[in-house]
């Protein structure tokens, strides 16, 4: 099935072919676009250079899409799956340099599909997916600044890394990592200070981020924190939180585990520490894991599943660079068998989840409750809207499905300029409290009140 003229054609089939899988299920089985996206497309309304639970990176690129596309939900899942595939795509030319046949390069990249956070979960663009593509290349040209001593690679280097940390504060176990790796061969004599380099664009591009932060008193780190149950000084946690971490990554992972343990004849461990390539992914791929496992033991905290989503993008790498020798490649034929079955079962689950199940985030009736938000609006008022102001759900999918596209926010601002202007209002929220102080007209579209301010 699979010869050495050929891989290079199956790879471009398998992304093409996930492409339009997780671009068309999603489309056609769901009627609202996912949480996290709708939150990333309320803050693209208003962009800054930070919000109140993640750093820009992520209202960017939706923003960006939707100038292009506008509304359209399958423009959303297009742009998740773009996400993917061009991680995979670095994630490819990152293992043909490790590799000496493109075969073990399209096994690693396989192996991938045992993991759901590169199927299952990718419909959902979010911090976690933003995040991917800036993982992969942080990796392709922390290798590339270690092997070739290139001012370019230095520049690349920290420029992805930065880009990456605006995605998600959790980067940092990469850069950390990678950090590491560089102290390290340092201390071994085999590398100078010239990544040091890669700290100038690293610095400049988070910078105006890093105002951001001290202007609004740390509120995404504090976010963050609140998040993993930080504020809870319990002993205990310092135990089971980690092992809770722990078993779930290793059931996350049985997947991929079976594919791995199917392909090799044997398994057992022969380390080689003056292997530059091993010890290069042992510290991109353990280190970042082994890092965030002994956050959870100092400060007992919890550590969520979706978190880890860009942390085994080259585990397949490993896996197949440990074990290159002990592969049985008379079985290739056998485990592609496996491969298309896993590939199959993720979006007939999905789709099947999607159908079956009607109380999820994206069965919620976004675009009709904006239509008759908008008929009401179009009823009392002459000006179109220009702000909505709520939560990053209800008020969030107002300013995507709304004709206007109002900028969202999540309170009045103090000094309530947006009232003053020829813009209209909608503030969502709690339908008692919001009936008792509407200053304009009020409606209710269960569970959510409506209070419209404009001019008539």
């Amino acid at each position: 099935m699979i010869n050495k003229k050929n891989i290079d054609n199956i790879f471009v089939l398998f992304l093409f072919t996930h492409l339009i899988v997780w671009v068309f299920v999603p489309s056609i089985s769901n009627t609202n676009l996912p949480l996290d996206t709708i939150e990333a497309l309320a803050w693209g309304s208003n962009l800054d250079w930070g919000f109140n639970k993640h750093p820009p990176m992520s209202a960017l690129a939706v923003e960006i899409f939707y100038f292009v596309f506008g509304n359209q939900d399958w423009a959303y899942y297009l742009l998740s799956q773009i996400f993917v595939i061009f991680t995979f795509l670095i994630i490819w030319k990152f293992a043909n340099i490790f590799f000496n046949n493109k075969l073990s390069s399209l096994i690693s990249i396989f192996l991938l599909e045992g993991i759901f956070f590169y199927n299952f979960t990718t419909p959902e663009f979010n911090v976690n997916v933003c995040q991917l593509p800036f993982w992969a290349l942080t990796v392709f040209y922390g290798w590339k600044s270690f092997k070739e001593d290139k001012i370019q690679n230095y520049i690349l280097l920290g420029t992805f890394g930065a880009l990456g940390f605006l995605s998600k504060y959790l980067f940092a176990y990469l850069v950390f990592s990678i950090s590491l790796f560089f102290i390290f061969m340092i201390l071994r004599s085999k590398k100078n200070f010239s990544v040091l380099i890669s700290l100038i664009p690293f610095v400049i591009i988070l910078l105006p981020h890093l105002f951001w932060l001290l202007s609004n008193n740390f509120i995404t780190i504090n976010y963050g924190l609140h998040r993993t149950g930080s504020q809870e000084d319990i002993f205990l946690n310092h135990i089971t939180n980690p092992l809770i971490f722990l078993g779930k990554q290793l059931g996350l992972l049985l997947p991929f585990i079976l594919m791995c343990v199917f392909l090799s004849k044997k398994i057992n461990f022969n380390f080689n520490f003056k292997d530059e390539k091993l010890l290069f992914l042992i510290f991109i791929n353990l280190a970042p894991v082994l890092l965030i496992l002994i956050t959870s033991l100092l400060m007992g905290v919890k550590i969520r599943t979706m978190w880890m989503t860009p942390f085994y993008l080259f585990l397949g790498v490993l896996f197949i660079y440990i074990f290159q020798k002990k592969i049985d490649f008379k079985r290739i034929d056998s485990f592609l068998k496996i491969f298309i079955v896993i590939f199959l079962i993720s979006p007939i689950t999905y789709l099947y989840i999607s159908i079956t199940e009607t109380d999820k985030r994206t069965d919620f009736p976004g675009k009709e409750i904006s239509r008759l938000v908008q008929n009401k609006w179009d009823k009392n008022f002459n000006n179109n809207i220009g702000f909505v102001i709520g939560d990053e759900w209800s008020a969030g999918n107002l300013s995507y499905h709304l004709n206007s596209r109002p900028k969202w926010l999540n309170t009045i601002p103090e000094n309530k300029n947006i009232f003053n202007n020829n813009l209209g209002v909608i503030l969502t929220g709690n339908p008692k409290v919001l009936k008792k102080v509407c200053p304009g007209v009020y409606g209710t579209i269960k569970p959510i009140g409506y209070c419209m301010i404009g001019t008539k």
